[in-house]
């Protein structure tokens, strides 16, 4: 059976974001070639992919440790209360960014998530000392909406944004 058009630009663009998920610094040439499509057609999708806000972003990814960075997880238990109304416009205009950013600590992901935990934060910071202090930031800034925070620090990425690490031999330390 023939794919419609519509079918068809759908599965090349997986294929695009597949490979922009594996190394979005490729040219286009190359992105083209790896899916078997035009470079014109990559070049096109890919624009159209940013204008629809599928692709919202590029990123490099790095080996924190290596810049001195720490990297951490940080896990939100929210109370049963509803936050008040100033409450809630701190949380949509992300005011804990600006905060966070003043304490040297960097932002990677922010996410609400469903289960034991109501919200997800990974970021970086130079040690455990920088990141506990987040802590306090979000208790100031959220009063009464916080039931339970906890913060682990990451040993050790072996796949991340999509990528294996490459220092796998690294894994060994911790086995």
């Amino acid at each position: 059976m023939v794919k419609s058009s519509k079918e068809q630009k759908q599965e090349d663009e997986m294929k695009i974001l597949a490979e922009l998920t594996k190394k979005s610094n490729e040219s286009i040439g190359t992105i083209a070639k790896h899916c078997g499509l035009s470079r014109q057609k990559v070049w096109r999708s890919i624009k159209q992919l940013e204008e629809k806000h599928i692709i919202w972003g590029y990123t490099a990814i790095f080996d924190e440790k290596k810049i001195g960075l720490t990297h951490f997880i940080l896990m939100i238990k929210r109370t049963i209360k509803q936050p008040g109304e100033t409450t809630a416009d701190k949380i949509i205009s992300r005011k804990i960014e600006d905060l966070i950013k003043k304490l040297g600590i960097a932002i990677e992901s922010s996410f609400y998530v469903h289960g034991e935990y109501d919200w997800v934060i990974t970021f970086t910071s130079i040690d455990v000392k920088h990141a506990k202090q987040i802590y306090d930031s979000l208790i100031t800034l959220y009063p009464g909406v916080i039931e339970k925070i906890t913060i682990m620090e990451t040993l050790m990425f072996i796949r991340k944004q999509y990528i294996l690490n490459p220092d796998k031999k690294n894994l060994r330390d911790f086995l």
